[in-house]
Order: C-alpha cells, then sequence, then structure tokens
C-alpha cells in the first residue's frame, strides 16, 4: 500500500503498542486518528504526535465497548479526514482471575473491549474503505488466542474468539480489496493487565517491536497477504 496520504484508525492510540502503531503511520505520512477513554491523554498524545511532522493526528474519547461511541468515532474521522484506509483494532484489556473469583463486570469488560469493540469498529470502517477502493484491517491480537492459561480463561476467550472473527472477516472482503491480518505478540512490556514498563523486563517484546511488523504489512505488495504473524521475544526466562 502506498502510504502517502492515506488516513488510518488506530483504537488504543495513547500509550503502549496502540502508541507506537501511530507513531510509526505519523513518521511515514499517515493521517492517524487515534481513540482512547481519558480524553487527557488524548490531548498529549495528539500534540506529541502532531509534532513529528507528517502526517496529521486527531483524536476521539470512545470507549470501543460502547457502540454508540464507535459510531461517532469513524464517522468524525472520515468528516475530519476524508475516509478510512487502514484501521488497527488495538484498544484491550486484560483482566486475570480464576473464573470462579472473577466478576461478571469483569469478563464482560474483557470480551467487549477485545472482541466487540473490534466487530463495532470493523462494521463502521468497511463501508469507508470500500468506497475508498479497499484497504486495511489490523487486530492486535496475542499469543493468547492459541495458548490457553489458567487464570486467562476470559483473555483467552477474548483472543480465540478475534482470531477466528480474523479469519473469517479476511475471507469475506479479500475481494473487495480489503486485507485483514492478525498479529499475535507474546510478552511485550507494557502497563497492559496492570504491568509496569521495565528495564528489568528487558527481554521482552517492544511495543516498537509490534509497530514494526504492522508496517511491514502495510508493505506487503498487492498481491500477498501475510492473514497472520506470531512475534515472541526470542529469548525469554528460562524456566
Amino acid at each position: 500500500m502506498d502510504l502517502a496520504g492515506k488516513t488510518a484508525v488506530v483504537t488504543g492510540g495513547t500509550k503502549g503498542i496502540g502508541r507506537a502503531i501511530a507513531e510509526s503511520l505519523v513518521n511515514a505520512g499517515v493521517h492517524v486518528s487515534i481513540s482512547a477513554r481519558n480524553e487527557d491523554e488524548i490531548e498529549r498524545a495528539i500534540d506529541e504526535l502532531n509534532a513529528l511532522g507528517g502526517g496529521r493526528a486527531i483524536g476521539f474519547v470512545c470507549d470501543v465497548r460502547d457502540y454508540s461511541q464507535v459510531k461517532p468515532f469513524v464517522a468524525g474521522t472520515e468528516e475530519q479526514l476524508g475516509g478510512v484506509d487502514i484501521l488497527v483494532n488495538n484498544a484491550g484489556v486484560g483482566i486475570f482471575a480464576p473464573v470462579e473469583s472473577m466478576s461478571i463486570e469483569d469478563f464482560r469488560a474483557v470480551i467487549e473491549t477485545n472482541l466487540c469493540g473490534v466487530f463495532y469498529c470493523c462494521h463502521e470502517a468497511i463501508p469507508l474503505m470500500k468506497k475508498r477502493g479497499g484497504g486495511y484491517i489490523i487486530n492486535i491480537s496475542s499469543l493468547a488466542g492459541t495458548n490457553a492459561h489458567p487464570r486467562l480463561a476470559a483473555y483467552n476467550a477474548s483472543k480465540f474468539g478475534l482470531n477466528g472473527f480474523s479469519e473469517a472477516l479476511m475471507q469475506e472482503v479479500r475481494h473487495d480489496n480489503i486485507k485483514v491480518s492478525y498479529i499475535m505478540p507474546g510478552s511485550v512490556n507494557t502497563e497492559f493487565g496492570g504491568d509496569e514498563p521495565s528495564d528489568e523486563k528487558s527481554w521482552q517484546l517492544r511495543p516498537e517491536d509490534v509497530a514494526r511488523v504492522v508496517m511491514d504489512l502495510l508493505s506487503y505488495p498487492d498481491r500477498a497477504l501475510p492473514s497472520r504473524v506470531e512475534i515472541r521475544p526470542s529469548r525469554p526466562p528460562k524456566k
């Protein structure tokens, strides 16, 4: 894809993986619309992204669990930036607990953010991509989408579901010139799941490692579709 002048939507784009992706896109000359739930974080991220030069950055307060917020987020992106060519579904939450002690509200938050939110964003973005003659949807999944672990039942369910959703969607829209890929990172050094980024975890992936995969996917020729990418730390601690 020729990225010059293209428009991208990146959910959860104020920090971590989403922020690294947004920065890479802006640096490549892409106009980027980010979302998050915290208005102060959005304003700060937008100022910093626009200071990079390259593409223009805008932002919206949006909880992707809420379709009534997703709809104006995507519509506002089209209104301000002219359309949607790229959608990166990055927003996600990780709440880890045994099934018997996890609250109903926490379980719903994981499923509705990590899976329903992706559906809502795709539902709104695909018609806009068709208007532009095609596009690219990249869903940020996890190795937890194939590897089940105790205390991760909700997160596993959301990512197993996201992988299946991505593969079905890829087949639905491929003849509309819309590509769909999903990326499955292993452990990434971010704030995700209540962790704090730390130099002591230098063995982990960095957000920019995942962003590089996104940019690589966008650079593939039209004839090629790497539909699933796994990326993991090369030297994790020995068990």
